[in-house]
């Protein structure tokens, strides 16, 4: 039997992977990878520009605008991270509008300039023009309209004669004073949690992914043997014991090659921005990881992610079986392609419940209906992470959830392997249900 298995897994496996469609797809999917990783340097290559900073050129005929406009304008550029897309060069100039409106006319570089006019009001207390040679983005208008209204109301809060000191009193930021009554709280673990809360659900997309490619994989190779009447022949030399498992093995070991290209990939990807460098559109993406890392690292969710890390590999591997099982089963008692794509909805609309609920998992923080949602088979191997790096369940939890997946593999094994028998030779849908219960009675 092992000898048939093996060689089962190894002709599954080479039809899926000695393909030249294996090969054009990895292609497309490193370069789709690599290329969104150094999206800003292929731009750049093309004509597109990230470095330069957009000049902004005020003509200040109240004496006071410039200033508070130019601190304003920092202020924004800095709480946006200071990447070059929202990065200005604010300069105060002699010249009249129409010498800077010839300046923006024969500019080469479109949009890269801005002209503004701030004029002193009776009634409005303060009237600005703004002068471009093209159309600008939102958010340089969002930026540039809050930094004005700022300055209308510091000039008003001025004239009001009102002394500086309150002035700064009133425009210094709030130090907030987060206080914790469990010790082994703190603000820097506080922040990490509501980073992780926004970066485990990218962090386990992939999981999600071959999911659903695992389940599609493993059901339209079953139909296809069915269909093209190649099972029988299969059947007749091998166990469906044997056969079952070597589909669900291959299908697999499949998956697991393909996640490791995937993060092989994007390694690739970050290792070439390294090498050749990019612009700064992604605000220094590479460092901000670096820093990200080393503050997760830091802090006590660095030292929670040691065992982390390997129960939530563990619960995904014996997920992946699972779903692979349940494709098999399911592919086995359908006629043809259509009719496994119907049996197919709830397994991915069960996979895609559980990646929604890791996403909103710090929303229904405190939630028992949530902690329960995390011990369901196929959910927990999304959500039980989630829950667990937010600190709302513990290890034990996640061991729960783990053994409740043993225990739905292992009936999956046994009952299923039942209907696989019945399943794989049948090519009418007539009483096929009864026919899948007496198997399970016997």
């Amino acid at each position: 039997m092992r000898s048939k298995l093996n060689y089962l897994i190894s002709i599954s496996l080479k039809r899926k992977i000695k393909t030249k469609w294996f090969v054009i797809a990895n292609l497309l999917i490193a370069i789709v990878i690599m290329g969104i990783i150094n999206i800003d340097s292929i731009i750049n290559l093309f004509g597109g520009e990230f470095n330069n900073k957009t000049n902004i050129y005020v003509v200040d005929e109240t004496n006071i605008a410039f200033d508070l406009f130019k601190s304003q304008v920092d202020s924004s550029s800095n709480m946006l991270g200071g990447t070059s897309s929202f990065n200005y060069n604010v300069i105060k100039s002699d010249k009249s509008i129409d010498e800077l409106k010839y300046i923006l006319e024969n500019d080469e570089e479109e949009g890269s300039s801005i002209v503004l006019n701030f004029k002193e009001s009776s009634e409005n207390i303060l009237n600005v023009s703004m002068i471009t040679k093209e159309y600008i983005d939102l958010v340089d208008t969002q930026i540039l309209t809050t930094a004005i209204n700022n300055t209308k109301s510091t000039i008003a809060i001025s004239l009001s004669n009102i002394p500086e000191e309150v002035l700064n009193s009133i425009y210094s930021p709030v130090k907030i004073e987060r206080i914790f009554l469990e010790d082994n709280k703190n603000n820097e673990d506080e922040n990490m949690e509501i980073i992780m809360t926004t970066v485990f659900p990218v962090v386990i997309l992939p999981f999600f992914m071959l999911t659903i490619f695992l389940v599609q994989m493993i059901g339209a190779e079953v139909n296809d043997e069915k269909m093209t009447k190649g099972m029988e022949i299969i059947i007749s030399n091998v166990s469906p014991k044997t056969h079952f498992f070597a589909k669900v093995i291959a299908g697999n070991l499949f998956v697991i090659i393909q996640g490791v290209l995937l993060f092989l990939y994007a390694g690739l990807g970050m290792l070439i921005r390294n090498l050749f460098g990019g612009s700064n559109i992604t605000g220094g993406v590479i460092t901000e990881i670096g820093s990200l890392v080393s503050s997760v690292i830091d802090s006590n969710i660095g030292s929670s992610l040691i065992y982390v890390i390997p129960l939530t590999l563990l619960l995904m591997l014996i997920t992946f079986l699972g779903y692979s099982l349940l494709a098999g089963i399911l592919a086995s008692i359908t006629t043809n392609t259509e009719d496994f794509q119907q049996l197919q909805t709830p397994i991915i609309i069960i996979s895609l419940l559980g990646y929604y609920l890791s996403m909103m998992a710090g929303v229904f923080k405190g939630s028992l209906f949530i902690k329960i949602l995390s011990f369901i088979p196929f959910i927990s191997a999304i959500l039980s992470p989630s829950l667990l790096v937010l600190g709302q369940i513990g290890v034990v939890e996640v061991i729960i959830s783990i053994v409740l997946m043993v225990i739905t593999v292992s009936l999956l094994i046994k009952y299923g392997l039942r209907i696989y028998k019945v399943g794989i030779l049948n090519y009418s849908s007539k009483n096929l249900w009864k026919k899948m219960f007496k198997a399970l009675k016997n």
